[in-house]
């Protein structure tokens, strides 16, 4: 008789019984915001209670929570606590660069047609500060690749500031090479993740970046108002100097002892925390939010939505719709864009797809699709409908 077991196969984990679900729409919009999952909602309302009873925070309360936090983004991005600030968003990250680096007169700052307006907002003003120059490339192809970016380094270039996964189209930067590339003319590469840390794996070593910047409230599953900023620990040591947050300065947690007059900023990235970093609110529910994106997996997410993007390709109209992400799904983050025939037509269709509460993003004359791991077959299902009825 034999003694061998056939093995039970696990049963899938319904993710949606993490979020209070959406009952009046189907949402497919989390690239524009996340809502925010039942543990996170369970660590605001756990936050409050420190604010109703003030005497109930130790002091240790202002440091644990984002000392978690670093520890938890630097597991997600492969980095280390130390290189990492907490920030209200990308744009924090980004102006840390700007006044952190060293520029001379005639330095150029590469970045790219169509990006995202922070790219702009950050670097425009630096050519009137630092007397940089700002060159913006427009893509040979469809898609903005490395090699646009390669093909505009000079030895004047000193840094290539670019979205890992673009906003509007989804289209995904081959990060690597162009790191690479930009070691070897003498640059340095900032990357915005806010499109894909969370969605995909990414670790900061294997792509080779310089500086990678990060809004929480997108696929971070965290509040408007959170994000993070990544700095190689090299780069760290050789920023400039520069105002900081008094609890980043050597000797803050002695509560009882902090009458410094000449503070040391640490020697890590929190010098460019944003003040108060300890938001009861905010970081509570990003801790646990982080905490849930640790346990779901950057590569379940991925997995998840490449399917379902995939899905809703095969299903789309032809006659009425394209698609206009990467068909490779390797050159794509993890959501999808589509358009109808023209401009009208899509601003037509988007307004269609409102109306039937079926939540995207319109952006940049795209229809934006970013499911998360509450949606389903049946959810993009209710998206194809809405188009054809």
């Amino acid at each position: 008789m034999s003694t061998a077991t056939t093995a039970v196969r696990p049963t899938p984990k319904d993710w949606r019984e993490e979020w209070f679900e959406i009952e009046d729409a189907t949402y497919l919009n989390l690239a524009g915001q996340s809502p925010l999952p039942k543990v996170s909602i369970r660590a605001i309302q756990a936050a409050l209670e420190w604010k109703k009873f003030p005497h109930r925070i130790p002091d240790s309360a202002y440091f644990e929570v984002p000392n978690r936090i670093r520890a938890s983004i630097a597991k997600l991005v492969g980095g280390k606590p130390q290189e990492i600030a907490l920030t209200t968003g990308a744009s924090t990250g980004m102006s840390a660069v700007a006044f952190g680096l060293t520029w001379k007169p005639g330095d150029e700052i590469v970045t790219a047609k169509g990006e995202f307006p922070l790219q702009y907002s950050t670097w425009k003003p630096m050519e009137a500060r630092a007397g940089v120059s700002l060159k913006v490339i427009s893509p040979r192809e469809q898609f903005i690749s490395a090699d646009d970016f390669i093909s505009a380094l000079t030895p004047r270039t000193r840094l290539v500031s670019a979205s890992m996964v673009r906003f509007d189209n989804g289209a995904l930067l081959e990060s690597t090479r162009l790191a690479a590339a930009c070691h070897a003319q003498g640059a340095l590469l900032l990357l915005d993740v806010s499109q894909c840390c969370g969605g995909m794996p990414l670790d900061v070593t294997r792509l080779g970046v310089d500086f990678m910047v990060c809004a929480g409230y997108k696929w971070l599953l965290s509040p408007f108002g959170t994000g993070f900023f990544w700095a190689k620990q090299e780069h760290i040591v050789n920023m400039r100097p520069g105002p900081f947050y008094w609890m980043a300065a050597e000797g803050a947690e002695n509560f009882s002892s902090l009458a410094f007059e000449n503070p040391k900023p640490a020697l890590a990235a929190r010098r460019w925390d944003v003040a108060e970093t300890a938001n009861y609110f905010n970081l509570a529910a990003m801790n646990a939010s982080l905490e849930f994106v640790l346990q779901a997996g950057a590569e379940t997410v991925e997995a998840h939505n490449r399917q379902l993007i995939e899905f809703m390709y095969e299903r789309l109209p032809k006659d009425r719709c394209v698609p206009t992400s990467p068909a490779d799904a390797a050159r794509r983050g993890p959501y999808g864009c589509f358009a109808a025939r023209t401009p009208e037509k899509t601003a037509a269709l988007y307004a269609k797809l409102s109306k039937e509460n079926v939540i995207t993003s319109l952006r940049e004359g795209n229809i934006r699709v970013s499911p998360y791991l509450y949606n389903t077959e049946r959810d993009i299902d209710r998206l194809i409908a809405a188009i054809t009825v």
